[in-house]
């Protein structure tokens, strides 16, 4: 059996860094949009995601990629913002096996409405404390990041 590859000194306080960053500002997001807007950040994410379509519709599959979501959290995210009429689902009428996200008027209002506030959360959370080029480098790690595959392979 292989020794484990374990982090050097280096890398555990920059894993411990990143993960401190991935639990906190998702938590002071999802606080901030739950406390002036009503929504989840998954929920305002799908908002988002849809307002970017000409059509503003996207197929659930597709829907669920986009916003990093399996289709069952998707579905349940979906059918809450159903429920307040800011999305509603379609069949396809070329594959009826398919269901189609629909961003409404008013789901596109609420969007509007709640846009400025998370905007102000993200800078005050992420951009006023980076600079022009942290910014630049913070791109270029996520994307590096994104590069690899999601799934871990086991240990040979």
């Amino acid at each position: 059996m292989d020794e484990p590859r374990w982090l050097t000194d280096e890398q555990q306080l920059a894993w411990r860094r990143c993960v401190e960053v991935l639990v906190r500002v998702p938590a002071a997001l999802e606080a901030q949009l739950q406390r002036d807007a009503g929504l989840t950040h998954m929920g305002y994410i799908v908002l988002s995601a849809l307002s970017e379509r000409p059509d503003r519709r996207l197929p659930m599959s597709r829907l669920a990629k986009q916003v990093s979501a399996s289709l069952s959290r998707l579905s349940h995210v979906v059918a809450r913002l159903e429920s307040k009429g800011w999305v509603l689902r379609e069949r396809d009428p070329e594959d009826g096996r398919v269901q189609i996200a629909v961003l409404t008027d008013d789901g596109y209002d609420k969007l509007v409405e709640s846009a400025p506030g998370h905007a102000e959360a993200v800078q005050q959370l992420i951009f006023d404390r980076l600079s022009p080029a942290q910014v630049r480098q913070m791109t270029k790690l996520a994307d590096a990041l994104l590069q690899t595959p999601v799934e871990v392979r086991p240990q040979a």
